[in-house]
């Protein structure tokens, strides 16, 4: 594995194929208080590309192209928050997305856990580890430690669609997985607007 680190942008050259794996780590889990700091991708051949956000500018237009290209696949775990954070600092829908926490959700109903960790271990017998979760993703200066775990969140998010993507055909819901990747900007400028804990799809719209 290779991890390649970017400065505020990818490189001009750089291609991923049809289909790219995408994460991204902030100052904690806000999006109102915690600013976009690194993007990562990979094309699923093994390395990792990660770029390391211009917290003050966020000039970044060959990520933004990418983000806006339907002709590539992103894959995400927990795509919500992702899309929503990239939106928010980004400026930016993306498009054509998959993820695996939803399909994970919608084939793996025999269990309420489908953290990517979870997934992993499962499905590829993998065995993340989460040590690095809870860092300072916006020093200067990344440690090897930070990169490695970042780039481990990307890695396998290509087998986990392949899998799951098999799953949904088998149980009939490839459809309503669609629907819902479909949904995900609009869930997001939902979240954004304030209605992150309200369903407004609900006859009784209120926070519980």
């Amino acid at each position: 594995m290779t991890t390649y680190l970017h400065k505020h942008d990818l490189p001009d050259d750089i291609d991923f194929g049809r289909a790219v794996a995408i994460d991204t780590e902030t100052q904690g889990l806000s999006l109102i208080r915690d600013k976009l700091c690194l993007v990562q991708l990979s094309a699923g051949d093994g390395n990792a590309h990660i770029v390391q956000m211009d917290r003050d500018a966020y000039d970044a237009p060959n990520l933004i192209a990418l983000l806006q290209n339907e002709d590539i696949t992103k894959i995400f775990h927990f795509g919500r928050f992702d899309v929503a954070i990239m939106q928010r600092d980004l400026g930016v829908d993306t498009h054509n997305i998959f993820c695996t926490k939803i399909a994970s959700g919608l084939v793996r109903t025999y269990t309420d856990r489908h953290g990517l960790k979870d997934l992993t271990r499962e499905l590829l017998g993998v065995d993340l580890s989460k040590q690095q979760q809870s860092s300072d993703w916006a020093a200067d200066e990344l440690t090897q430690a930070q990169l490695d775990y970042a780039a481990s969140d990307v890695l396998y998010l290509h087998q986990l669609r392949t899998i799951l993507t098999a799953r949904l055909v088998r149980e009939g819901r490839l459809d309503v997985a669609q629907s819902c990747f479909d949904f995900l900007n609009t869930r997001c400028r939902l979240d954004l607007m304030g209605w992150d804990e309200i369903d407004i799809f609900s006859h009784r719209m209120r926070r519980d």
